[in-house]
């Protein structure tokens, strides 16, 4: 025999801790809420094969632990296996990073509030770091893992079916719903190549947080239900009693979300308790292979849970835990343990909230229920009553009767099991029905059934011999009134329809005609109020449509089944509504006309009166009046007449505003910098020169932190959508600079736009940021400004338009008079003559 290698020893067993993206996903994410993070950020790409980040706010890593956060069996949360008592945490191994570097390449971003800049490492594939640089991120940690199974090539060959990476995806958000539902103080972002699948945000309880994970429609019909008994506390959310089961319930358990101590679990016999008692409700085909919407947390001693049975840490094992089918079987034992059982607690709660229905674990004990004639029925004791006398039982007997004298022909007598109050055996159930019920019975199943040779009728194929719903009364349709049997039928089918989906329309009609028959005398008055009311209003509207026209004899075309006609007798059609019809279907569409010439109407005018008007108007204050004043709007072009001197030019404002932004932009518009996954290192060669980097160098920085990093705080720079930092070395050429954040408003801004920016700074002397914008920018700030502009009501007030040329005149040069698309803002019309010898005739 050979010892294995280190490597391959780590390699195997980490597969058995990593054999998915969705564990590296829940590894990490309970490594965040251990830290106590608020915010998480999953990011994958390609579903999380070639790369799987998670960015949180919590605590971070402190720098002393750093050397082996990734070293298998290390780790803060115990020291010893006694710590498992107290166990607070989700992870406790030591495992999941080491385990992760084993498979993949791993990078950590960690800062503590007591750092003053957060620090990247890069791990091997024995979790040792072998590198480290500084890093522009807040607190809190980032692992990124990359190439996951890249030395496992059979199992990333296992997923190169899309399929199977789709329920890989899935599996990560079912993961991240769980943990948003028991965390309702966590915001949880799920990204897949940089879209956003799946968000939540921080909410008040778990009530809100079924909200924000299922949506409104789901969580409707969900009640709290609360049970406390010593050391065990159920609190959740389970569908309300007698809801529908479609709306309730789900194909696949994806919506039962199962807790101990807030940790997620998959307790298959918890979750077969719930479905029994949950489906107990409905027919057994209606509910056949359904799971409940149902959010349940028990909360037990951290010393009575063994979380250490598979990796993932999803399956548990109680020590209070009695194994659910000796509760359920008959040999039931007085040494059951003085601790109330977690199931029996369950099984109690969903008793008490749903009752003990047929298909439940309660069949297993006699539930007697009774009906007493006139207060309804009567339940049983429950699962726990039995128990407690069970336990009653066998202490008030003799301590050497044992469970072997429960046999099997005691049990099928029915007096394996005596009350321990009378000493009678128990009963099985008895339902006694009251005097009636049986021959009530008997008539609707005589009804239901039918003979041999009588033909079923069908409601589609077979017309009812009744009238139709309109009447036509001098060509007004007017609805026919409804029998007090057609109103009931109208109101009650849709409730037949919704208790019975799947039924057939002569099942719907069959049933409400029996209800119809079993209704009550005030019911049945009811309906015959509202008939009578039909009617009498359907007589006034006759009688109304009949004295319309009195010259004209009274018309009435019934239409009537053709069951009520007799044989071979043709219906006769009134000569007097063929025209009428003809008119409406047969008659052939008018050509349109051409449209005519358009209404005009002559105003008088005159030229010599206008140019009087704007004489005077221009000689009030000043016989030759300088600057821009308006005289009046064109309504059809929402351009404005404005009197420029001796000229008459049209302005049009729009052009104006859209350069006043342009201006505006170009001088304080400030681009949002958004930071870079990996911050891109500026060398002498990427800026273009040494006097290029120098230059950079000199510019306006902030105030350097406790390890001499600085940012640059220059507008030119900030402005134009670049965020560089330096750290200083002990030369000039030690030095280091990044660009950790750059604008991604503006497309393809890169390199080659800082240097247009240092290039204006180096040879134009530049100053300001309007000196320095780049091409890109530019641009940018152009589309910018039009679409601002656009924004702009069509119709401007007076008051708006002189604001307008008052800014013209103040922001804008006397050589700048056109927009950006190089239109001009005025378009001469004529010259004002100043006598009336230079007026032309006309």
């Amino acid at each position: 025999m050979n010892r294995l290698p280190a490597d391959t020893v780590r390699l195997l067993s980490s597969c058995q801790v990593i054999n998915s993206v969705v564990n590296v996903v829940k590894e990490l994410l309970e490594n965040s809420l251990d830290a106590g993070a608020l915010s998480i950020d999953i990011k994958l790409e390609n579903y999380g094969f070639d790369r799987i980040e998670i960015r949180d706010n919590g605590s971070g890593i402190k720098a002393a632990d750093t050397a082996v956060m990734a070293v298998q069996h290390y780790t803060s949360k115990i020291c010893s296996h006694d710590d498992l008592e107290h166990l607070v945490t989700y992870g406790f191994r030591g495992e999941a990073l080491g385990s992760i570097c084993a498979v993949a390449e791993v990078a950590v971003t960690t800062k503590t509030s007591e750092d003053d800049v957060g620090t990247r490492y890069t791990l091997d594939l024995t979790g040792s770091v072998v590198s480290q640089k500084p890093s522009h991120l807040g607190q809190g940690t980032t692992v990124c893992v990359l190439k996951l199974f890249k030395n496992l090539p059979v199992r990333r060959q296992y997923y190169v079916n899309t399929k199977k990476c789709k329920e890989e995806l899935k599996k990560v958000q079912d993961l991240l719903m769980a943990y948003a539902i028991i965390k309702p103080e966590l915001r949880l972002t799920l990204t897949h190549n940089k879209v956003v699948l799946w968000q939540k945000a921080k909410v008040s309880d778990h009530r809100m947080a079924l909200m924000a994970t299922l949506g409104p429609n789901a969580v409707a019909h969900l009640l709290p239900v609360h049970h406390q008994q010593p050391e065990i506390v159920i609190d959740g959310f389970f569908p309300r009693p007698g809801m529908d089961c479609s709306l309730a319930s789900s194909s696949n358990p994806d919506k039962t979300f199962i807790f101990v101590n807030d940790r997620p679990v998959h307790q298959k016999d918890i979750l077969k308790v719930v479905r029994q008692h949950f489906l107990a409700q409905y027919p057994a085909d209606s509910a056949l292979n359904r799971y409940p919407t149902v959010m349940l947390n028990i909360t037990v001693p951290s010393s009575t849970v063994d979380v250490n049975l598979t990796p993932d840490k999803t399956q548990i094992l109680l020590q209070n835990k009695v194994p659910f089918s000796i509760i359920l079987s008959i040999s039931l034992q007085t040494d059951f343990d003085s601790q109330v059982a977690v199931l029996a607690a369950v099984e109690t709660l969903l008793v008490s909230f749903y009752g003990p229905g047929l298909g439940s674990a309660t069949e297993a004990t006699p539930v007697t229920t009774e009906y007493d004639g006139g207060s309804g029925l009567h339940a049983g004791p429950s699962l726990g009553d039995c128990l407690e006398r069970l336990d009653n039982h066998d202490q008030g007997h003799d301590k050497g009767k044992d469970v072997e004298q429960l046999s099997a022909v005691s049990w099928s007598r029915g007096t394996a099991l005596t009350d321990p109050s009378t000493g009678e055996p128990l009963q099985p159930v008895k339902i006694h029905l009251a005097t009636g019920w049986s021959s009530d019975l008997g008539q609707v199943k005589a009804k239901g059934q039918s003979s041999p040779g009588k033909k079923v009728s069908n409601a589609i194929t077979e017309k009812r011999a009744a009238l139709t719903a309109y009447d036509l009364i001098n060509n007004r349709a007017m609805r026919t009134p409804l029998s007090p049997a057609a109103l009931f039928e109208r109101e009650t089918r849709a409730s037949v329809l919704q208790e019975k989906p799947t039924a057939s329309l002569q099942d719907i009609t069959t049933a409400v005609q029996e209800r119809w028959k079993n209704l009550g005398e005030e019911d049945r008055k009811k309906y015959e109020d509202k008939a009578k009311k039909h009617l009498e209003r359907y007589d006034l509207q006759t009688k109304l449509a009949s004295d319309r026209d009195v010259r004209e004899p009274e018309r009435r075309l019934c239409l009537v089944s053709p069951l009520s006609r007799p044989q071979g007798q043709k219906r006769k059609v009134l000569p007097s509504n063929q025209p009428v019809l003809d008119q409406l279907f047969f008659s052939q569409p008018q050509k349109k006309r051409s449209p005519g010439p358009k209404p005009s109407q002559p105003l008088p005018f005159s030229v010599v009166t206008l140019r009087q008007r704007l004489h005077r108007l221009s000689f009030q204050s000043n016989p030759r009046p300088q600057g821009l004043r308006l005289v009046n709007r064109l309504a059809s072009q929402s351009a404005w007449v404005v009197l420029c001197g001796r000229k008459l030019v049209l302005l049009n404002p729009f052009r104006v505003e859209e350069a006043l932004l342009f201006k505006r932009l170009l001088e304080n518009n400030i681009l949002p910098a958004a930071s870079l996954q990996n911050p891109i290192q500026l060398t002498d060669s990427i800026l273009g020169g040494a006097e290029y980097t120098q230059s950079l160098c000199t510019m306006e920085k902030g105030s350097p932190e406790l390890r001499g990093m600085a940012i640059f705080s220059d507008p030119r720079l900030v402005a134009n959508g670049f965020q560089i930092t330096l750290t200083p070395g002990s030369s000039s050429t030690e030095r280091h600079l990044e660009v950790t954040a750059m604008a991604d408003c503006v497309p393809f801004l890169g390199m080659e736009d800082l240097r247009e920016i240092l290039t204006a700074v180096l040879h134009r002397n530049a100053k300001t940021v309007k000196e320095c914008r780049p091409l890109k920018v530019t641009n940018y700030l152009q589309g910018e400004a039009v679409r601002l502009a656009r924004q702009l009501p069509v119709t401007l007030a007076k008051e708006d338009v002189e604001d307008i040329l008052l800014r013209m005149q103040q922001q804008l040069e006397e050589t700048s008079q056109a927009c950006i698309h190089g239109q001009a803002f005025f378009h001469h019309l004529s010259d004002i003559p100043d006598t009336e010898q230079e007026a032309p005739c006309l």
